[in-house]
């Protein structure tokens, strides 16, 4: 365990505390609808959190690390990877599946997300669990996540969160995708919790709307102000890893951020404002950083196993 976590640990460097001007004068402008709605989106996102019922590592830590999950803690886009196997329960058409296909290829080979695939995919889902009751799709997700999900996790990153965890620090994951489907993975992977993209529910049942907007950019940089405020935690002290430029809001509003598998644009503000920069796509980090982790490794190590044991099952 000391070893792996001594690995990973050395990803990390210390940065000063230096949020985005960018991102500070945005947020300081007044009357923006737009801004006004990735607020609100973030803040539904923190607000839906049931702290009763997830799992905190350490109920009184005052930092936390906060992980975006595409192309970061899993190779391509997990809401795509859960409408494909919603299709093969028959839940999408041949055509539909096909876009899904077009825009999962796109973004695992350019590893940038596009916001415009994001929302439609979003919207997809919607219509789909408009009427449908919160149960059902749980229910769905857990057999989608041990089919088609685990075996497309990163080692690499899983490592980090893992290392967090030993260290008594909350981990969370931060993400466009659904709340619930991101809530069931960070459970899985015996993380703290998840915040996620908040569709609205009334009785148990999805009306088909959003609460805000997707869980995407300035929102995710709302959802962890809320949620530290709520949890009491000092950002200053807290980590964020993401893959994608979009994520810099979220990346700058704490006190170490760090690129992981970063796209172009994100890179070069990586490198420009001295953040670590870490590549799980290479062969030689992999080896490096995961495999002394999960020599060790507990809650996610465990997770991904039971995981892999039950795919393995339903396939015979």
């Amino acid at each position: 365990m000391q070893q792996g976590q001594a690995a990973a640990a050395s990803l990390l460097q210390p940065d000063q505390f230096n949020p985005d001007s960018r991102y500070a004068g945005q947020m300081s402008a007044s009357g923006n609808k737009v801004l006004d709605s990735y607020r609100a989106a973030g803040r539904a996102s923190a607000a839906a959190v049931d702290l009763d019922a997830v799992h905190l590592a350490q109920p009184d830590a005052h930092d936390a690390a906060f992980f975006d999950v595409d192309n970061t803690i899993m190779r391509g886009a997990s809401i795509f990877h859960f409408a494909v196997g919603l299709a093969r329960r028959k839940y999408f058409t041949g055509p539909q599946i096909a876009g899904f296909a077009v825009k999962q290829l796109k973004f695992v080979m350019s590893g940038s997300e596009d916001l415009e695939d994001m929302e439609s995919a979003t919207s997809a889902a919607l219509s789909f669990v408009q009427g449908r009751s919160v149960q059902e799709l749980v229910g769905l997700g857990q057999h989608v996540f041990d089919e088609s999900m685990v075996d497309k996790l990163i080692p690499g990153t899983l490592a980090l969160a893992q290392m967090h965890l030993d260290q008594g620090r909350q981990v969370w994951l931060v993400t466009a995708t659904p709340v619930e489907l991101a809530t069931l993975i960070a459970g899985r992977l015996g993380l703290t919790g998840a915040l996620g993209t908040v569709a609205e529910v009334k009785n148990g049942v999805y009306t088909g709307k959003l609460v805000g907007r997707p869980l995407h950019g300035l929102a995710k940089a709302e959802a962890i102000k809320a949620l530290a405020e709520r949890e009491g935690l000092d950002l200053s002290a807290c980590y964020a890893y993401s893959d994608s430029s979009n994520d810099i809001p979220m990346l700058s509003s704490v006190g170490n951020p760090v690129a992981i598998n970063p796209d172009p644009p994100l890179r070069q503000h990586a490198r420009t404002n001295h953040w670590p920069v870490h590549d799980f796509r290479r062969r030689e980090q992999l080896k490096q950083y995961a495999l002394p982790a999960a020599a060790g490794a507990g809650g996610i190590v465990a997770g991904m196993a039971v995981g892999y044991a039950t795919a393995r099952l339903r396939r015979r």
